[in-house]
């Protein structure tokens, strides 16, 4: 008899055949399905990959239809499972009659766990069979020969996790689904979509917007100080900012003539700048974010570079390197890499004292490289990815960084102004790690009593800023805190926010429909939108991981929830579907037609997607105007000043908002360009 090895994909299962074997496999297909075969420990050894999950959750045949009065009966209706890859589930069941243990070799966390004891059902295995988990954090030789030398169980409790999750989601998200979108008339591909996680973490961006919106800012005023010594430096007033304009102008006034600045005192501190922490997958999609690289494209990117021994799993919410990670051996590999040369320098250190983060576990350790690459091999985003782990990997065991940091009183006039500094004696990691920035601000050495000549007292003035639109990564850094999602299912949730047409832009911005939905759920069932219920689940979730509650539990809990919720949806149906459908019919709407007099101009998809705007007394009224096919389009209230057509405004990334005339020859459309291109030029 044999003995078979289920990894989660085929590729993978592909490396683990080659290592075990050293490469000297046979490859036959059963059902499409490659399977691979060689000798090892006296028996023969079977590697076959499946593809993710091979069996999902969905409700019997009788809730096909999206009938709303079926809502509350499929609260409590079990789902069932279904085979989503029936070939696979073949292949899965000829090999089970020639074997006699089975090792589950997918990845090791609740998905994982879960992917691999479906494949063990499926087999309908008899009970003299042995099954077998080989847990490994990274496709590489020692990693994966250590993990077949050291078999241990299945963890069951992982896999109901992850199953209690399934469950729970389909039922939230189904049911939610479909009163929202049978109860306000949005159906086929118009539904609404409403989520367990999903929409808490779209009333964040919504909630964040409508802060920004409400802004009122507050002006404020800050007295400067232009000095030299050795070359100039500046100073601050100590009061800091002024929030009265007649005591800023006083301390102006006191100061503005002074030639002379006497120092109070002064002192400097040769300080160190620590190492950044090892990569989470949280702090790995916020650092690829600021790169523009988002979120699920960067988890994509790290799985793939896994898959291929090259990056650790990159599913872990450990800061802090197992004392058995074997550092130096992976810094030789890196020597290798088009990164060797950084590698070496660290390499060459006496001793080596990782960084460490606020939080450790031990399922996987961070995120790191474990096998050595080159730009021309990987290339694009397969490269800055890569890079960016490996970098973050050497910049953790660089040493620190010594910075200089001086600060001084001075006394210009009676008015008392502060002057702080700070310079970069010693890069430390630094220089292994360029995407941080860090300026020099100069600040000479200054002794108590020592006259410095004062060029300028100047006065400036600026208002309070709203709070920052979440980018994907700080949006993903507020979902761990707030307990929405997983490490694991974040960026996916933020990318199905995308998805469904609900945020839109690198700084994140709710669509209009998104609003809409949030709006209406805060106004009738606040209680789906908001973290404190999601997160409860969730912590029960890792319970069952922990052993310590039955899976039933959760899901009867769950139940109870999403009944009374829905309970509360019904008895606002009719607000909802007025709420809903006033805000959808108005979300294009941009004025009335100045052609006509009669009709609306909104905006419209051409059959090749392209977007313009139209009078919607069409075929009556012809009149369209092109529109940018990027940014958001709001309305706009006044008619253009120069030729009297209609306007909007286009909101784009990094950009302040824009006034457009749609009549697309108007002169104000060519100095509104014209003014654009002059401020490209000047910043170049």
């Amino acid at each position: 008899m044999a003995t078979l090895a289920i990894c989660e994909k085929n590729n993978a299962a592909q490396r683990v055949a080659a290592i075990l074997s050293n490469g000297k496999y046979s490859k036959t297909y059963s059902n499409r399905v490659p399977v691979f075969r060689f000798p090892w420990n006296d028996t023969e050894l079977i590697v076959v990959g499946l593809r993710g999950h091979i069996l999902n959750f969905d409700y019997p045949k009788e809730f096909k239809s999206w009938d709303i009065n079926d809502l509350e009966k499929m609260v409590t209706t079990p789902p069932v499972k279904n085979t989503t890859a029936a070939w696979i589930v073949s292949t899965l069941k000829d090999l089970s009659k020639q074997i006699d243990t089975v090792i589950v070799a997918t990845d090791f966390d609740r998905e994982g766990e879960l992917i691999g004891a479906e494949a063990v059902d499926v087999m309908n295995l008899k009970s003299d069979i042995k099954i077998q988990r080989a847990r490994f954090s990274a496709l590489t030789g020692p990693e994966i020969r250590e993990a077949f030398d050291n078999l241990i169980d299945l963890d069951i409790n992982l896999a109901q996790a992850a199953e209690a999750r399934q469950i729970v989601d389909l039922a939230w998200g189904a049911i939610l689904t479909r009163f929202m979108s049978t109860s306000t008339g949005k159906l086929g591909a118009d539904f609404l979509s409403v989520g367990r996680v999903q929409s808490p973490t779209l009333g964040l961006v919504v909630d964040r917007e409508k802060e920004i919106e409400n802004f009122e800012p507050k002006p404020f005023w800050e007295i400067l100080a232009d000095l030299d010594k050795e070359k100039h430096f500046f100073a601050r007033h100590a009061h800091g900012l002024f929030w009265e304009k007649e005591e800023a102008d006083k301390a102006l006034e006191a100061a503005k003539d002074a030639k002379i600045a006497e120092v109070m005192e002064s002192e400097s501190n040769k300080v160190p700048d620590r190492p950044p922490s090892p990569f989470s997958t949280t702090i790995f999609l916020a650092e690829a974010s600021k790169m523009g690289i988002s979120a699920s494209r960067a988890m994509a990117i790290a799985e793939r570079l896994y898959n291929d021994g090259l990056l650790s799993y990159p599913r872990t919410d450990n800061t802090v390197y197992p004392r058995t990670l074997p550092i130096r051996h992976i810094l030789g590999k890196l020597t290798k890499s088009d990164l060797g040369k950084e590698a070496a320098e660290i390499l060459a250190q006496e001793k080596l004292r990782p960084s460490r983060g606020r939080k450790e576990t031990t399922d996987h350790p961070p995120i790191h490289p474990v096998g050595a690459a080159t730009k021309d091999k990987l290339q694009g985003e397969n490269w800055r990815i890569y890079e960016l782990v490996v970098r973050r990997f050497l910049a953790t065991l660089a040493p620190d960084a010594i910075v200089e940091r001086g600060n001084a009183k001075l006394d210009i006039n009676g008015e008392e102004f502060i002057a702080t500094g700070h310079e970069t004696l010693e890069p430390g990691w630094h220089v292994y790690y360029p995407y941080i920035k860090f300026k020099d601000v100069f600040i000479p050495k200054m002794k108590k009593g020592e006259k410095i000549p004062v060029v300028k007292v100047r006065g400036r003035e600026g208002e309070t800023e709203p709070p920052r639109r979440f980018s994907q990564g700080t949006l993903i850094r507020e979902m761990e805190q707030l307990g929405l999602g997983t490490k694991s299912t974040r960026h996916e949730i933020v990318q199905k926010l995308y998805d469904r047409g609900y945020v839109q832009g690198g700084q994140i911005r709710p669509t209009t429909t998104g609003t809409t939905i949030v709006e209406a759920l805060e106004a009738n069932a606040e209680q789906i939108v908001k973290p404190e219920m999601t997160a409860k689940l969730e912590e029960n979730m890792t319970l069952i991981a922990e052993g310590k509650i039955p899976q039933d539990k959760l899901v009867t809990e769950s139940q109870e929830m999403l009944s009374k919720s829905l309970k509360i949806l019904f008895k606002n149906k009719d607000n909802i579907h007025k709420e809903v459908n006033e805000a959808l019919k108005n979300q294009n709407q941009m004025g009335k037609c100045p052609s006509c007099g009669k009709g609306n101009l909104v905006i419209r998809k051409s059959k090749r997607g392209k977007r313009f705007m139209a009078c919607d007394a069409y075929p009556d009224c012809e009149n369209t105007y092109p529109l940018p096919q990027y940014g958001a389009i709001k309305n706009h209230d006044d008619e253009c000043k120069k030729c009297g057509g209609p306007q909007i405004v286009l909101v784009m990334n990094r950009r302040k908002p824009q006034e457009m005339c749609l009549f697309i020859d108007c002169d104000a459309n060519k100095e509104r360009r014209k003014k654009y291109e002059d401020s490209k030029k000047a910043k170049k």
